[in-house]
């Protein structure tokens, strides 16, 4: 699975209004919402919550991926907010988060979610494609950065 099948430059947000972690994933869903990328906003926010609860998605090196499953989506989808300043996200390593992968997906298509945030986190361990995406100033280019990211380090065939 590739990011830029799941992710597309309308659901790039640069930069994101809100400044905290709820309200970062509130705008963040609200999007896919208004963009008919899901159907049921409330189901779905209040997976990807409860989710947060059990334990923070804030992953490290100033990213989060906060994710959830639930009715309402069809396939897995992903929107990425890069925020203009440090967010306390409650982060394992406490520093605080600039970059916001959101993933969607329906019960019933673990695979596919499982692989998909495992390829969100292999390319956001990488310092310098880190700093490519925080330095973006559009979608577009966002997006030519994480297709470049993907053809440098993994077989997209």
């Amino acid at each position: 699975m590739k990011l830029i099948d799941i992710l597309s430059d309308d659901h790039v947000i640069i930069p994101l209004k809100s400044h905290e972690k709820q309200e970062i994933i509130e705008e963040m869903v609200d999007h896919l919402y208004d963009t008919k990328k899901i159907k049921n906003r409330d189901k779905i926010l209040k997976a990807i919550l409860d989710r947060e609860k059990v334990m923070s998605t804030g992953v490290g090196d100033h990213v989060a991926i906060p994710h959830g499953k639930a009715d309402g989506v069809k396939d897995i989808v992903a929107s990425l907010g890069i925020t203009a300043s440090d967010v306390d996200f409650h982060s394992i390593d406490n520093k605080p988060v600039r970059l916001i992968f959101l993933l969607v997906g329906p019960p019933d298509k673990t695979g596919p979610h499982l692989k998909a945030l495992s390829r969100i986190s292999r390319l956001m361990h990488r310092e310098d494609f880190r700093a490519k995406l925080l330095a973006s100033k559009t979608a577009k280019e966002v997006m030519k950065n994480i297709r470049e990211e993907e053809e440098k380090y993994f077989d997209t065939n």
